[in-house]
């Protein structure tokens, strides 16, 4: 039971606010949680940066995804709890005390059956013994002693043997009842199952419109991200230059790119390209380049189709064509 609280709320101070609030009978206060939390900053920062930018819009839909799980999170808390705590933690705190505590008295009732026993037992062997050694009056008067001893004893155990029965019944009745408990909480746990289903479902589901909206961005941009095992790693940039790439994209018109280089590499001629952004080369393999200036570009049979090779004087090497604007 702690355990699953746990799951469904990490945070510890939290649980304990609730618990408080539960206890005091009040409603505990509306709070985000994480992933809304992350939602509403995604939304805050891609405002700032500005809706008609890709990334400014990116993190908005991002944003609202977040937010869209954080809602589902929320449900599956209030499900679990209603369909599967609660009913668990009312059976360990009613019945499950209840149960203890019969059991216990139990085992009381047993103790002193055994102790009556003993002292039956102990009654009747000093009756005997006294009745062999009846041999003068003192002797008889201690036979007539023991024997209401042994009379006494007997009615006591037989007050205890009731007890002890009547006890070992209820007992009984309460533990004959776990069967149907474990059958109530075996449909809670399936409840609580489904719950979670439901809640991975919705979060698989809206993770996959997301990747949707997110792939209708400029195919030029994102196959940068999305390169194959065989491609070298240089040829990935830094987070800060894609993320100022992402935000001038919608300028460049996608399909004339696409046309160009489809013109380039099947006349293997070259052709002139404006550089969009600052380019710092990897490597000596590739060419460092800077924003507006004008480099001569042309393709090699076999070159990774998201690089070109680049010229500018005596200067060559590769330059990804993300960064380029194809002249007529």
């Amino acid at each position: 039971m702690k355990q699953t609280e746990v799951l469904l709320q990490p945070n510890p101070n939290a649980r304990i606010e609730e618990f408080v609030y539960e206890k005091l009978d009040r409603k505990a206060p509306s709070r985000m949680n994480n992933p809304e939390l992350l939602g509403q900053y995604m939304i805050d920062a891609g405002n700032e940066f500005g809706p008609g930018t890709a990334y400014g819009n990116a993190l908005i839909k991002c944003g609202e995804t977040q937010k869209r799980i954080g809602a589902a999170d929320r449900e599956l808390i209030q499900t679990s709890a209603i369909n599967f705590l609660t009913p668990l933690r009312n059976f360990i705190e009613g019945d499950y005390k209840t149960i203890t505590k019969e059991r216990k008295l139990l085992q009381n009732k047993r103790l002193d059956l055994d102790a009556a026993k003993t002292r039956l037992k102990k009654a009747k062997v000093a009756e005997a013994r006294a009745a062999q050694l009846n041999t003068s009056q003192p002797e008889e008067n201690n036979i007539m002693i023991w024997a209401e001893e042994v009379t006494k004893s007997e009615q006591e155990v037989r007050i205890t043997q009731s007890e002890f029965d009547r006890q070992a019944e209820i007992t009984r009745l309460l533990l004959e009842g776990i069967s149907s408990t474990h059958a109530h909480h075996l449909r809670c746990l399936n409840d609580f199952v489904e719950a979670q289903m439901t809640y991975y479902a919705q979060c698989y589901q809206y993770m996959l419109d997301l990747q949707k909206q997110l792939g209708s961005f400029p195919s030029t941009f994102l196959s940068n991200n999305n390169q194959s095992s065989t491609t070298p790693v240089q040829s990935v940039s830094s987070p800060s230059v894609l993320a100022s790439a992402s935000a001038s994209l919608p300028s460049v018109s996608t399909s004339m790119v696409t046309s160009g280089l489809s013109e380039l590499k099947s006349s293997s001629g070259s052709r002139k390209a404006r550089v969009l952004y600052d380019y710092d080369a990897a490597n000596s393999s590739e060419l460092s380049l800077l924003a507006d200036e004008v480099i001569t570009v042309y393709s090699i049979p076999g070159m990774d189709s998201d690089w070109l090779m680049g010229e500018r004087g005596n200067q060559k090497g590769k330059v990804p064509i993300t960064y380029l604007e194809l002249l007529n």
